[in-house]
């Protein structure tokens, strides 16, 4: 298990931070896990989540994947972009309150401009959903950030 707080691991703050632990990672995949709990910014009147936030789960996986690595090294925790996902698969319609979740992301593929693949997969009390998200880290966030800034109006 990762002692490091979530806070510092991923971009998110307050109630956006929806998984609970990150249980173990390395050079090519990580493990985490939450337990559905009522009340959360994502739930359904009954406390459940509904299954599509499994993908923001996932992403919340990669991103913690990624603030591990540099919180390792030493660097800052830096913004990623989730650019779209493949494929999602789940049995279920939602997950239902106090299920334990387990999710497992692991990247298959990585170039040198900051764009990866991970196949990820999400397992509960029988649940289980799928899909290969597409991800961005830009190797200069800021710099990105502001180059694609706010267009301007043609009115202007």
């Amino acid at each position: 298990m990762i002692t490091w707080p979530l806070a510092e691991l991923l971009p998110h703050a307050g109630d956006m931070i929806l998984i609970d632990q990150v249980d173990a990672f390395d050079q090519e995949q990580i493990h985490t896990r939450l337990t559905v709990r009522p009340g959360g910014l994502f739930s359904r009147a009954d406390g459940s989540l509904p299954a599509w936030v499994g993908i923001e789960l996932m992403a919340q996986s990669v991103a913690a994947y990624a603030g591990c690595h540099a919180r390792q090294q030493g660097k800052p925790v830096e913004l990623g972009f989730l650019l779209g996902t493949r494929k999602f698969e789940c049995n279920v319609e939602h997950f239902p309150v106090d299920a334990p979740l387990r999710i497992h992301a692991q990247r298959s593929l990585e170039d040198e401009g900051g764009m990866s693949v991970f196949e990820c997969h999400l397992h509960g009390p029988g649940i289980h959903a799928m899909a290969r998200l597409n991800v961005f880290r830009p190797p200069q966030p800021a710099s990105y950030l502001a180059e694609a800034g706010p267009e301007e109006s043609p009115h202007d």
